[in-house]
């Protein structure tokens, strides 16, 4: 790392872990040097207990071998559990911060901030504690076994370097063939998961219309890339795995045939014993770059997930959670508001300026595709605004903590999100479920009989996306999660969209019932029967305010309007 630069989250939470990885590291190193203990035992075996016929030598050397054994195992045991704690450790560091940063980025639509996201984590934690890694931590310190080749004979320990290189040589060009059709096959892969899972979402519309066989279609086209690319690497890491097996048994008869040879010839006067010692750490010397190379594939998968994590993580910055504030009444005030969807540059909200009273319900009507959804979107401080302010109680409404401000504040969106769990859960927004105030709001919005007649009452499970619900029974639950525990801001994105008669009916006197008591509503509709329990109206067209005041001068002033266009001269045609 250059200095000055700043150092990355993903890098961080790994850097915090440097003793552990140190001590990974001194294990490591006695665990290379027990690996030489079997050949040590046989070289003892051969010149001294052959020889000396002594049972005594023998069973001596044989307890001494299985004490090291076990020693070696526990030590692996050791660092298998250690590296373990590593990931878990990294993980409890990282994990808060890649969540938050992916659901920022959903808010902002950034690119790549899906679910995969989370899968990337788990295979960079995984890799941590992976046979993987542990074979390339054995690489340098395997190093070791030159130093005794060496020592033996300097000719054989020359040849075990040439093999050496040669793996190394190995490894470096199965990283260059393979590189590029690992990373296009995790592409695709990703893409295939990403599109599999959002046609999942609307398996009904695809089977009611027959849409299965095109999407099958799509989908196979992505996955059949993902197959392709992985044969391809596969074919190529697979050559290359075999050549490093190859060469690395080679190398210990190659060392074995050379010391024979180096006896007979006089360059070599200790003994067989040494010889075969030399070439049994030599293909030991190679075991750990052979387990390097045969794992290329995770380690390529380990690399690029740590690299997306990276880049997302260091894209996204996330919003500092401010300084404590005070309830808010509910007093809102829209200042010369610029707003479009994250990640866009047309402006779809243009100079949009109002003020609402705390205690007041306005109804926001217009046009589809004036900007109503996306003005809702700013009004709760999910969308910021290129220029200008949405405040509330004179705060900024898009920095503020929405841990903190989240209990003063209702949101239901124009398509309502439910989460797999209880009724009650998602009605108290996941939080700690007080029954008296989860009653209170299933009541005002009318469910409390509809709930109440279900096997489990409000510990039914609704499951994902409440899909045992119909449309208006998840709009309701919907509307009684926003008005939860009366909060003193609420806004409404179309909330009688999907109800019959008696939930409007049930909807107006919610209305009326939480202006009485004080919070402040803004009601997104294209119906009219809710405009009897609105207190403004405004009409919001092509992103601009048109019309803003109270209700009757409002509808009068488009009434008004709309006559005099019907009796403006209509132009004759030719």
């Amino acid at each position: 790392m250059k200095p000055g630069e700043k150092i990355s989250a993903l890098r961080e939470a790994l850097m915090l872990q440097k003793s552990s990885f140190h001590r990974v590291i001194f294990f490591s190193f006695f665990i290379n040097l027990l690996v030489m203990a079997p050949t040590v035992y046989m070289l003892q075996v051969y010149d001294r207990v052959v020889n000396s016929r002594s049972l005594t030598t023998l069973g001596m050397l044989t307890l001494l071998i299985v004490v090291l054994y076990i020693v070696m195992e526990a030590l692996e045991w050791v660092r298998s559990g250690m590296l373990h704690e590593i990931a878990l450790k990294f993980d409890a560091r990282i994990d808060e911060r890649v969540f938050n940063t992916v659901f920022e980025a959903n808010l902002r639509r950034i690119p790549g901030a899906t679910a995969q996201v989370l899968q990337d984590l788990r295979s960079v934690r995984d890799f941590i504690s992976s046979h993987a890694l542990t074979a390339i931590i054995d690489v340098p310190l395997s190093m070791l076994y030159i130093f005794a080749i060496f020592f033996i004979n300097p000719e054989m320990g020359w040849m075990s370097i040439v093999g050496a290189l040669i793996q190394v040589g190995l490894a470096w060009l199965t990283e260059r063939e393979t590189q590029a059709p690992l990373s296009a096959a995790n592409r695709a892969a990703i893409s295939a998961q990403n599109y599999a899972a959002n046609s999942l979402r609307n398996a009904q519309v695809i089977e009611a219309m027959g849409m299965q066989g095109g999407i099958h279609k799509r989908w196979l086209k992505r996955q059949n890339e993902t197959l392709r690319q992985q044969a391809v690497a596969s074919d190529k890491a697979g050559a290359y795995s075999a050549l490093s097996k190859f060469v690395q048994q080679s190398q210990s008869s190659l060392l074995l045939g050379a010391g024979c040879w180096f006896i007979i010839i006089g360059l070599f006067p200790h003994g067989g014993g040494l010889v075969i010692v030399a070439s049994t750490l030599g293909g030991k010397l190679l075991s750990p770059i052979v387990q390097v190379i045969g794992s290329w594939k995770q380690v390529v998968a380990a690399r690029e997930a740590y690299a997306r994590l990276n880049a997302l993580l260091d894209n996204v910055a996330l919003r500092e959670p401010g300084m404590p504030l005070p309830a808010p009444t509910g007093q809102l005030t829209v200042e010369g508001v610029v707003a479009g969807a994250p990640g866009t540059q047309a402006a779809i909200l243009r100079g949009v300026t109002f003020g609402v009273a705390p205690g007041t319900v306005v109804g926001l009507i217009g046009p589809s595709a004036s900007g109503k959804s996306t003005l809702a979107r700013l009004l709760v401080g999910v969308w910021p605004a290129a220029s200008g302010k949405v405040r509330l109680d004179g705060v900024d409404i898009y920095p503020w903590n929405k841990a903190e401000l989240g209990p003063y504040l209702g949101y239901l969106p124009q398509e309502v999100e439910l989460f797999d769990g209880a009724l009650a859960e998602n009605i108290a927004r996941f939080g700690e479920v007080d029954m008296a105030k989860v009653e209170a709001a299933a009541r005002a919005v009318g469910i409390h009989d509809m709930i109440m007649s279900l096997p489990d009452g409000y510990e039914t499970n609704i499951g994902d996306d409440g899909c045992r619900l119909s449309g208006g029974q998840r709009q309701r639950i919907g509307l009684a999660r926003a008005i939860y525990d009366t909060p003193r801001f609420i806004v409404l994105d179309e909330p009688n969209s999907s109800l019959d008669e008696a939930g409007e009916r049930s909807l107006v006197q919610t209305l009326l019932s939480l202006k009485a008591q004080g919070s402040t509503i803004i009601v997104i509709t294209h119906r009219t029967s809710v405009l009897v329990a609105v207190d403004n109206l405004l009409l919001l067209t092509d992103g601009q305010v048109k019309a803003y005041g109270p209700r009757d001068e409002v509808l009068a002033a488009l009434q008004r309007g709309a006559q005099q266009a019907v009796a403006a001269p209509q132009p004759v045609a030719a």
